[in-house]
């Protein structure tokens, strides 16, 4: 069995966010597979929240005994434990990380859903989001000049966190790049990172392709 056992699914960049912070940092896991999408969802379940996490939410590390759940708090955890991808400023890390959760992923992430997943969303709803998406990529490409990562010279989990869904299909999330130069550039520094790959290279189990 692996040291690391990760919860989660391919779609999830959240989960996304995880797995690639392990596989950057060239350690050992393992991906358990979590059916979301089918029926009423595992996660939803109240078997899987007693047994796995109350929250009903993946990501969930399993490591030596404990279970962590929440991107931002298994990032910090892994940095912590690995040494690896730490700022100098950790409250500035730590200020990116939930300007991510509050106005970066989470906007963005609920915008390639309802594009992809959700029944009939209403365009109204759509375009209000994609405004927003737009205004968080206008943040962090305004934060991204003469930089070459989020808080300097070197990658940290803060940028770990933001990459969540950037590296998913632009078919999913068609937002035009042409407007952030920056921000594509950033991307590409991810990419040619040692053990690289894109989610779903790296996340296991069965896609459920956007409709």
């Amino acid at each position: 069995m692996a040291e690391f056992r990760l919860h989660c699914f391919p779609e999830s960049g959240g989960c996304y966010k995880v797995a690639l912070m392990l596989a950057l940092s060239g350690v050992e896991w393992e991906g358990i597979w979590v059916d979301y999408f089918r029926g009423v969802g595992e996660t939803r379940t109240p078997e899987w929240r007693e047994k796995v996490s109350v929250m009903g939410e993946v990501p969930v590390l399993e490591h030596e005994g404990r279970s962590r759940s929440q991107s931002g708090v298994i990032l910090t955890y892994l940095s912590q434990r690995l040494g690896r991808f730490a700022a100098e400023d950790r409250e500035e890390e730590l200020r990116w990380i939930l300007f991510d959760n509050h106005k970066f992923t989470s906007y963005l992430a609920t915008w390639r859903f309802l594009l992809g997943w959700a029944e009939k969303p209403d365009p109204a709803v759509v375009a209000f989001f994609r405004t927003r998406v737009e205004n968080a990529f206008r943040v962090v490409e305004a934060q991204l000049e003469g930089r070459d990562f989020l808080t300097g010279g070197a990658p940290c989990i803060a940028d770990v966190s933001l990459q969540g869904y950037l590296h998913y299909p632009q078919t999913e999330w068609p937002l035009e790049m042409a407007g952030y130069p920056n921000v594509s550039a950033w991307i590409g520094r991810f990419r040619a990172m040692p053990g690289y790959k894109p989610p779903y290279d790296l996340l296991p189990g069965p896609r459920t392709p956007p409709r």
